[in-house]
């Protein structure tokens, strides 16, 4: 899953000579928390709601409210703005990009073509969207979270007991954290299962293997085994 399919391109952007105010008026009319800044139609850094909170909060903190207006109004983006931004090319993956996001404990950034234009923004939100895709979870069906051998043939086995039972398979996801090796940790989640089986079904899974929980979202349901 790569960022230009995932990214926003309704790029709003700032220029660097253009005041606080301007930078505080896009980012509310817009309901964003960064844009790019430009000059001379080069990306020059980024701008944030948290570097205009700063700004102010360092440099209006003696002032009346007329004061702080023509304070906004004077104060340029340049002056405020994170210089050098990190920049995401736009074939990394979403998994590439959530991790630089996270090691460098920011919200978002600004993307870039192979050729340095900048074509689009990657924020945590753009990621919580591919996550909710991913995991298929806005089918409001049933995840299990299992415990299985890291052999072939683990999986298809529970999957074949999901059919069986009339259950659609929406997701499958496998983890090998905090587990022993040989192991995986498998969230599965499905829909169309008849209720009057699902009892059946979580004893026979059970039965292969180790389950961790169970979720029903439609029913708001949660088991903990």
């Amino acid at each position: 899953m790569l960022v230009k399919n995932w990214m926003s391109k309704n790029i709003i952007t700032v220029g660097a000579n253009d005041s606080m105010q301007d930078a505080v008026r896009l980012l509310k009319e817009h309901g964003i928390k960064m844009m790019p800044v430009m000059k001379n139609e080069k990306l020059v850094g980024i701008i944030t709601d948290r570097d205009l909170k700063r700004a102010s909060a360092s440099d209006a903190t003696t002032l009346d409210v007329h004061e702080l207006l023509f304070l906004v109004s004077k104060i340029k983006v340049r002056d405020i703005m994170t210089k050098d931004p990190i920049m995401i090319p736009d074939d990394f993956t979403v998994e590439e990009t959530a991790e630089i996001l996270l090691k460098n404990k920011i919200s978002g950034a600004p993307v870039i073509d192979s050729e340095g234009h900048v074509v689009g923004t990657i924020t945590q939100t753009d990621l919580f969207r591919v996550l909710i895709s991913l995991t298929g979870v806005g089918t409001r069906g049933i995840q299990f979270a299992l415990l299985l051998e890291d052999t072939p043939g683990s999986i298809k086995e529970i999957a074949d007991a999901i059919r069986k039972y009339g259950g659609r398979m929406v997701s499958i996801l496998t983890s090998y954290v905090n587990v022993d090796k040989g192991y995986r940790k498998v969230y599965i989640r499905m829909y169309d299962i008849d209720r009057e089986e699902l009892e059946k079904l979580k004893e026979e899974l059970k039965e292969k293997t180790t389950v961790f929980y169970m979720v029903d979202h439609q029913k708001n349901k949660r088991e903990i085994y």
